[in-house]
């Protein structure tokens, strides 16, 4: 810790010598407003009673299985979830694409979001005509996923969760003064309380930040609350990861969850594993290849890695949701 301290007050220093409020504003700047994909001609904008998302209902009448999305740390609503929700309308579920982060109305950075947000999510999506609300899932990936094992632990009724890139633990808010001088506050609060979490620990390499989630996780014996309870979660799960990640050790931390339910006699999860791929391995297949390219500049794997991992994952995503929130069968 003392170390810590003597970096940013180097760092502080050498910035004030230069005329710099540089680093204080670093601090505390908001990021730039993520762009919000538009509903398009199936969906429609919801922003009304503290929601803000785009809504994908099902075709026909229904009643339908419905899924709360979640996209990552790019806040808003983006293009790479608005194609998942639109595959997932298109497969019969009406899709709630959740914008929870900077956002209109919304926290700018990602710290201490309101689990609340989630749960208004949910209860909106059981009231709308046509969705049957004992057949509700969650779909996410990277802090999407984190926050989709949080809230299914603490949400009665989730049948199932297909999470992309996971975390095994609550981590602190996405802010600088986290990544800097730090732990200052979770990425989620309860009822106006941070949620247990894991600080970052150690400093960026050339791997970017996964140097500073693999040094949290090396303390997690001496944070045990932070660790997300996978077995209170009384759903089936899948999981899907890229051993070539490169931005957080989502596969690790697809391990520790792994290992947690069989530890504690919970629901095994399917876990799809790619070799190649990064994090960009959960969605739907790229519809050219710039898109996958795009994925590996900042998520690692390769282009074809990421293609071949979408193309292999995604169908089963699809028959798992069909599966585990199929309609009861009828009795005589």
């Amino acid at each position: 810790m003392k170390r810590r301290w003597k970096i940013v007050l180097g760092v502080v220093g050498a910035l004030v010598a230069v005329g710099g409020g540089g680093f204080i504003y670093m601090l505390t700047a908001d990021p730039a407003p993520a762009k919000l994909a538009e509903a398009g001609p199936t969906g429609k904008r919801i922003a009304a009673n503290s929601i803000f998302a785009n809504y994908y209902p099902a075709s026909g009448a229904g009643p339908h299985p419905a899924i709360l999305l979640l996209g990552g740390s790019e806040g808003g609503l983006g293009s790479d979830m608005r194609a998942q929700a639109l595959a997932l309308q298109a497969a019969g579920f009406s899709t709630l694409q959740l914008a929870y982060h900077n956002a209109p109305g919304k926290s700018a950075k990602l710290k201490n979001i309101p689990l609340e947000e989630f749960a208004r999510g949910i209860d909106w999506l059981k009231k709308q005509p046509g969705v049957d609300a004992g057949r509700i899932g969650i779909v996410g990936y990277s802090k999407g996923a984190e926050a989709g094992l949080l809230v299914a632990t603490r949400t009665p009724g989730i049948r199932a969760a297909a999470l992309g890139m996971p975390s095994s633990v609550v981590w602190d808010g996405m802010a600088g003064e986290n990544y800097m001088l730090g732990s200052f506050n979770s990425s989620w609060s309860d009822k106006g309380e941070p949620v247990p979490h894991l600080a970052y620990k150690g400093r960026p390499d050339d791997r970017g930040l996964m140097a500073v989630f693999e040094g949290g996780l090396r303390e997690l014996d001496r944070n045990p609350g932070a660790i997300i309870p996978v077995e209170k979660f009384r759903g089936k799960l899948l999981l899907v990861c890229g051993e070539a990640e490169k931005l957080w050790p989502s596969c690790p931390m697809t391990d520790q969850i792994v290992a947690r339910t069989k530890a504690k006699g919970a629901n095994a999860p399917i876990v799809l594993r790619y070799k190649d791929a990064g994090h960009g391995v959960m969605g739907v297949p790229f519809a050219n290849p710039a898109d996958a390219k795009r994925w590996v500049g900042f998520g690692g794997g390769s282009e074809a890695g990421n293609m071949a991992a979408r193309g292999d994952s995604w169908p089963k995503i699809v028959a798992f949701l069909k599966t585990e929130l199929a309609a009861p069968a009828s009795t005589p």
